[in-house]
């Protein structure tokens, strides 16, 4: 059996990633599974992702471009679901990346949509292949 059984991502400000987290997870078809005091989780396809603080927290923001995870990447559906998810990122906390080269940043035949959050972490969102 293969596949990932959760991620969790340590942030520093709960309301906002939770704002900005659910707002994304929640158009890609996640739903809410469970929430506590310090954190958050929405599950979709057998897995789960959850935004949690933690006293051992060592910074305030990700930085993507550090050794780590530089972005997660998000199956969207169809094209025109990419370019409505884009159009309404900027009102949730996402703002776009490589906006000259969207939707084909990542080459001819791919199509997805990249955002970064306040919080510094870096979403890809995929279209289905055509």
């Amino acid at each position: 059996m293969s596949g990932f059984h959760h991620v969790e991502i340590w942030i520093a400000d709960l309301q906002q990633a939770r704002a900005e987290w659910g707002w994304l997870l929640q158009r890609l078809g996640f739903s809410l599974e469970s929430e506590w005091p310090e954190g958050v989780s929405w599950a979709a396809g057998g897995a789960y992702l959850t935004v949690t603080t933690s006293p051992s927290l060592a910074g305030t923001t990700h930085d993507r471009r550090q050794p780590g995870v530089n972005h997660l990447a998000f199956k969207g559906g169809a094209p025109d679901r990419i370019d409505a998810l884009m159009a309404e990122a900027e009102q949730h906390g996402w703002r776009p990346l490589y906006q000259e080269r969207y939707p084909h940043a990542g080459g001819p035949g791919h199509y997805a949509g990249w955002l970064e959050n306040s919080g510094g972490f870096k979403a890809e969102i995929v279209a289905d292949a055509p």
